[in-house]
């Protein structure tokens, strides 16, 4: 092998290995949404693609071992945010945000679970980005909004874990239109003087898609009861909601 040839096979030699040393994989090099860290509510971190779901279907039901969180007939199994009885709207099978009555958080907590949960943004839809169908589901937050043909930042959308991660897609029906979460939780594990062992972490279903594969939560952990209340947020749009069941996991 010639002079000349030897250098080629240096030269690229060392632009593999730079390569291969680089932070950037090639996951993240494919998936702008991974290339840096973003800043919480960053406008210019990139939207995920939009997808169409299935068409919406009657309300899925219960399964033998789920406890029912609401059944369309009575918000028993709820109260607000400080104890007192829950204010929110019943008709027509389904509760609905009163604005200003608060969240409401269920009697009973929860470690580990299965959550199927199914909402409907407001019609006619009114206002834009966050003030269009804004509501949540905390178990953390798994953001309740309506995005179809509504633009917000990415962290902050239907199917987010608010301030943490984006959707990987965006699965929205119209408003007016019933959507489903099914929502896998697994809780955060501590030792007895309060160290983290094990975060927690969410797998999220909107509308039969994946948008949510397991994430860990990035919260500021600090030690609490095995089982808490799960709530939904009173942000001052008239969100319904319908066919709440629960499966309890440990």
């Amino acid at each position: 092998m010639g002079k000349t040839a030897w250098i080629l096979l240096l030269c690229v030699a060392f632009v593999t290995l730079i390569s291969a040393s680089s932070p950037q994989s090639l996951e993240e090099q494919a998936n702008p949404m991974l290339e840096k860290k973003w800043k919480i509510h960053d406008p210019d971190r990139p939207l995920p693609p939009v997808v169409d779901p299935a068409p919406a279907g009657d309300p899925v039901p219960a399964v033998s071992d789920a406890i029912v969180l609401f059944d369309g007939r009575s918000l028993s199994q709820w109260i607000g945010s400080k104890g007192e009885p829950a204010r929110w709207k019943i008709e027509n099978g389904y509760m609905e945000v009163v604005k200003k009555t608060g969240t409401i958080r269920t009697v009973r907590g929860f470690g580990d679970c299965q959550l199927h949960i199914e909402w409907s943004a407001p019609v006619p839809a009114t206002g834009e980005g966050q003030g269009r169908g804004n509501s949540g589901v905390f178990l953390n937050e798994v953001q309740v909004l309506d995005c179809y043909k509504n633009k917000t930042y990415a962290d902050g959308m239907t199917a987010a874990i608010y301030g943490q991660y984006p959707p990987l897609v965006n699965a929205c029906r119209p408003p007016g239109e019933w959507q489903t979460y099914d929502i896998i939780f697994r809780r955060p594990h501590f030792t007895k003087d309060g160290g983290l062992i094990r975060p927690a972490l969410m797998t999220v279903f909107h509308n039969g898609i994946l948008v949510q594969d397991n994430v860990e939560l990035m919260v500021p952990y600090t030690m609490h009861p095995d089982k808490l209340p799960l709530s939904l947020q009173d942000h001052g749009n008239p969100v319904r909601f319908r066919n709440i069941w629960i499966r309890e996991l440990e």
